[in-house]
C-alpha cells in the first residue's frame, strides 16, 4: 500500500462523527423500543437443564440476557431483561431447590468483541425476580458451583477485567448465598478463575482452573498462556488448595482448561488443556496420575477460546468435546467423531448433560442454544431466539425502510422495518459491517482466515479488515478469497 493510501486509510479510520446537534428531548419522549428482528440465535455460553423437570432449560446470550424455555427449546423467553446488563457467563441451578437461580454476568471467552459484567445475581422464584449480589469488579465469570445439598453455598469462578490487572479475580465463596463472598482461590492480579468441578457425591473435593490472559487491543488471539495458569484442588470444601502438577500434565506453555468429572464414577476426571502437549488428559484414581488420551487438534485447537469437555452421566467411557464441531467420544477420549456441525452452530462452547437422562442435553453455540431429547440425534431450532450479535446497523431510504446488520459469525441479514417479518441472508461466515454503498448496492464485509474483502462490483465501495483492524480504503479491485457478498439492486433478494 502506498503512503498516500495509508494516510488516507487512517484519516478515514480515526475520523470522528460530527457532534450531534441540540435537539428537544420531547420530541422523541413517545418512541418505544420494539424488537424488529431477526430471530435467529447468537453466541451464547452458558447453558443448563433442571433436573427432574424435562422441558425445562435455560441459556445465557453473551449480550442478550438469560432465557427460559418451558417446552424443551420450542420458545424460548427472556427472563433477565429487567436488568441493566445482558452479557451473561455462567449460570447454574441449585440441584436441591430449583427455584434457585445463580447468574455470573460477563462473558469469559477472551474474545476480540469481549462484553463485561458487574457481578453475580440470584433468583429465588425460578427467574421472575433478581437480586444483584456483588462481585461488581470481577467482569467475567466463567463458572458457578452450588452445593448439591445446601442452595446458599456457592462457589464462583471469576476471571476478572479483561483488558488489565484486578484484584477481584480467582475464586470466591458464600456460605449465605451471596450475602458475603470471601476470596479462597487467588494467584495475582493477572490471573483469574476460568473453569470448578465438585467431584460427584463429595463436594468438598472441588477442582479449579486458574488462567493468565489478557486482551490487548489490535489483536485476534490473546496471548493466554501465563505463568500464573494452573490446575488446583482442595479436599476440605475450598478452604485450602493445592496446586496439582507433574504427574502426567503438562507443563511448558499451559494456558485454558476444562474440567469434567465421570459421574458413574467419580474417580475418573478428565481434563482438556490447551498447552505446548495439549490434549485431553484423563486420570482413573482421581487426579493422583494422568494420561494423555488425545491430541486431536480438532478438540483443542484455539484453546484459549474453547477447552470444554463434559461426560456422559451413565457411562464414563462417552465423552464430548465442544469445539467447531461437538465432537463424541466412545471409548474413554482416545478418538473422536463429530456428531454436530454446521448449520446451526460454527463454534460450540458448552454441553449441560442430565444427571439422570443423559440424551436429553443443551449445547451452546455462535448460534444460541439448541435442546436435544435424543442423545443428539436431533435438535431443536436456533430461529426461535432473537439474540444475535451485530457488529453494525444501517438503514436505506425505501418505505417502509429495511434494516441491515452484520451478524457474528451468521452472516448479514436483511430485514424489515415493519410489516411481515422475513430475514435474508446476505452472506455467511463473520460478518463485520454492512453498508448502503449507493441507493442500489448493499456492501457487507465477512471474515475469510483473518483477511477479508467485500465487492458490489465496479465502484468505489471496499471494506478492508486484516488483524480485527477496520479501514475504508478505495479500490475497485476485486480480490476477495470467497465469492463476492450480494449485491441487492432494487429491494432486498436472496443471494446468487
Amino acid at each position: 500500500m502506498s503512503f498516500s493510501m495509508a494516510a488516507f486509510c487512517a484519516a478515514r479510520l480515526m475520523a470522528l462523527p460530527d457532534a450531534p446537534s441540540n435537539f428537544d428531548p420531547k420530541l422523541f419522549q413517545e418512541l418505544r423500543w420494539r424488537s424488529i428482528g431477526p430471530f435467529r440465535g447468537g453466541r451464547a455460553l452458558a447453558v443448563t437443564g433442571v433436573r427432574g423437570q424435562p422441558e425445562v432449560f435455560y441459556f445465557g446470550a453473551v449480550g442478550g440476557g438469560v432465557w427460559r424455555t418451558n417446552d424443551a427449546g420450542r420458545t424460548w423467553n427472556p427472563i433477565f431483561d429487567s436488568q441493566s446488563i445482558a452479557s451473561i457467563g455462567a449460570i447454574a441451578v441449585a440441584p436441591s431447590n430449583p427455584q434457585i437461580l445463580y447468574v455470573g454476568t460477563g462473558e469469559a471467552d477472551m474474545r476480540s468483541d469481549i462484553s463485561y459484567g458487574n457481578g453475580m445475581y440470584k433468583s429465588n422464584d425460578g427467574g421472575k425476580t433478581w437480586t444483584h449480589i456483588g462481585l461488581e469488579d470481577s467482569r467475567q465469570i466463567a463458572r458457578i458451583l452450588v452445593d448439591p445439598r445446601d442452595p446458599e453455598k456457592v462457589l464462583v469462578a471469576a476471571l476478572g477485567h479483561a483488558y488489565g490487572p484486578n484484584p477481584e479475580r480467582g475464586v470466591f465463596y458464600s456460605k449465605d448465598g451471596g450475602k458475603k463472598w470471601k476470596r479462597v482461590l487467588f494467584h495475582d492480579e493477572n490471573t483469574g478463575a476460568i473453569d470448578l468441578a465438585f467431584e460427584p457425591g463429595n463436594p468438598k473435593t472441588i477442582y479449579a482452573a486458574l488462567l493468565q490472559t489478557r486482551r490487548p487491543p489490535w489483536n485476534i488471539y490473546p496471548p493466554s498462556k501465563g505463568p500464573g495458569s494452573g490446575l488446583y484442588r482442595s479436599k476440605d470444601g475450598g478452604d485450602h488448595w493445592e496446586q496439582v502438577t507433574g504427574r502426567g500434565l503438562p507443563s511448558e506453555g499451559v494456558g485454558r482448561m476444562g474440567i469434567s468429572f465421570a459421574p458413574s464414577n467419580p474417580r475418573r476426571i478428565y481434563l482438556i488443556i490447551d498447552a505446548k502437549e495439549g490434549g485431553l488428559y484423563r486420570s482413573d484414581d482421581s487426579g493422583e496420575n494422568w494420561k494423555r488420551v488425545s491430541d486431536d487438534r480438532r478438540i483443542w485447537g484455539r484453546g484459549w477460546y474453547f477447552c470444554e469437555v463434559s461426560v456422559d452421566s451413565k457411562d464414563a467411557d462417552t465423552v464430548y468435546v465442544p469445539n467447531t464441531g461437538l465432537y463424541r467420544s466412545r471409548d474413554g477420549g482416545k478418538t473422536f467423531a463429530v456428531i454436530k456441525g454446521a448449520p446451526g452452530g460454527d463454534d460450540y462452547h458448552q454441553l449441560w448433560i442430565d444427571p439422570d437422562e443423559p440424551q436429553r442435553m443443551i449445547l451452546s453455540s455462535d448460534q444460541g442454544a439448541v435442546v436435544t431429547r435424543n442423545g443428539g440425534e436431533t435438535w431443536s431450532s436456533w430461529f426461535n431466539q432473537p439474540t444475535g450479535q451485530f457488529y453494525h446497523v444501517a438503514t436505506d431510504n425505501r418505505f417502509p425502510y429495511w434494516v441491515y446488520g452484520a451478524q457474528q459469525d451468521s452472516g448479514a441479514a436483511a430485514m424489515p422495518s415493519r410489516g411481515i417479518p422475513q430475514i435474508l441472508t446476505l452472506c455467511t461466515a463473520d460478518s463485520f459491517r454492512a453498508r448502503i454503498c449507493a441507493p442500489s448496492k448493499i456492501c457487507t464485509s465477512r471474515q475469510v482466515w483473518r483477511r477479508a474483502k467485500s465487492s458490489a462490483g465496479p465502484g468505489p465501495c471496499r471494506w478492508y479488515f486484516r488483524r480485527a483492524m477496520r479501514m475504508c480504503c478505495i479500490s475497485a479491485r476485486n480480490s476477495c478469497f470467497a465469492p463476492p457478498t450480494a449485491v441487492i439492486p432494487g429491494k432486498p433478494s436472496a443471494p446468487t
